[in-house]
């Protein structure tokens, strides 16, 4: 899940305090770096872009790795979507804003998805910064519904949403949302 990299509309709470084209600039930097550090014969890369009229169109991202829109709404509405628009298998989300994630983080993940099994990768704010769900739980009526995004209630609302399904979880790891993220990172 990527957005255009321009100033003033990625990264708004680092931004506040660093600035909106330094916060951009970071940003950018960081998911070319992610995306570098993640690609792997094992999986299939594939960036979900917004705003939608860059998932086609932007030069910013690499051309070799396939491009989707996210489309309109809340964080949940647009994860659900792309848990529902991409082919069958086991399919994992991560943010774009995870300096510290590596290709063993994703590969721990993908081997923890069975059909009747999520797996979250979650963060210290409360948060998450991996979903990942089997064929059988991609559909999901109730999927990312009445989750309270930015809050230290997002992981635990959206383990709700999969009302009772058995749950795992991989390493928790930082996104950078803050000034005081971005600092955490830079010390290890």
């Amino acid at each position: 899940m990527v957005r255009e990299p321009c100033a003033g509309t990625v990264k708004k709470r680092l931004a506040e305090t660093i600035g909106t084209v330094a916060a951009a600039h970071w940003y950018r930097h960081n998911c070319m770096q992610v995306i570098r550090r993640l690609a792997n014969p094992r999986w299939q890369t594939i960036l979900a872009v917004a705003p939608d009229k860059f998932a086609g169109s932007s030069v910013i991202w690499p051309s070799h790795v396939d491009r989707i829109p996210q489309g309109n709404g809340d964080l949940g509405i647009r994860m659900r979507r792309v848990f529902r628009k991409l082919p069958p298998g086991p399919l994992l989300l991560i943010g774009s804003d995870i300096p510290m994630v590596t290709a063993n983080h994703i590969w721990c993940a993908f081997r923890n998805i069975d059909g009747h099994t999520a797996v979250f990768g979650p963060s210290p704010d409360g948060g998450y910064w991996l979903v990942g769900l089997g064929n059988q739980l991609r559909n999901s009526a109730n999927l990312f519904e009445k989750v309270r995004w930015s809050s230290e209630h997002a992981l635990a609302d959206s383990i709700a949403s999969l009302r009772g399904v058995h749950t795992c979880f991989t390493t928790t790891l930082v996104d950078v949302d803050t000034a005081e993220d971005l600092s955490t990172i830079e010390m290890r």
